[in-house]
């Protein structure tokens, strides 16, 4: 299943203009209105969902999640013009990324998968390697 949603907003700053799922490897690539793109994988997606379930209700009430690496996303749905929800197979659906959102995560990878890594072990957790990765 490869997922194609295209992306019509001026009132933000960084708008993806291409939103690509590609089931196999569990991976949503984005391309945005500055030119850049980013492939994201579901868990890491699903990890930092924007909502209440993973972030809490106020700063230091974020909950740590575990055993994601081989969750995928079922659906994908646009909310507005401003932002998409993605639906995952362990029955998590609350989380709306803004355009906004998906842009930092892009841009902030390489600092936030190894923080979630670190707080996975310092928490007694290892990652298995994905699954479907194998």
């Amino acid at each position: 299943m490869n997922d194609f949603i295209e992306v019509t907003n001026m009132s933000e700053k960084h708008i993806p203009t291409n939103i690509t799922y590609h089931s196999n490897s569990h991976t949503l690539e984005l391309e945005f209105n500055t030119g850049e793109t980013y492939q994201l994988s579901a868990e890491y997606l699903r990890i930092n969902s924007p909502s209440a379930e993973v972030q809490g209700h106020g700063p230091g009430q974020e909950v740590l999640q575990i055993g994601k690496q081989d969750v995928n996303i079922t659906k994908i749905e646009q909310v507005g013009n401003y932002a998409v929800q993605l639906f995952f197979d362990d029955n998590h659906d609350t989380g709306i990324y803004s355009w906004d959102t998906l842009y930092r995560l892009g841009k902030d990878h390489d600092t936030l998968w190894p923080n979630y890594l670190k707080r996975l072990k310092e928490a007694g957790h290892q990652r298995p390697d994905p699954k479907h990765l194998q």
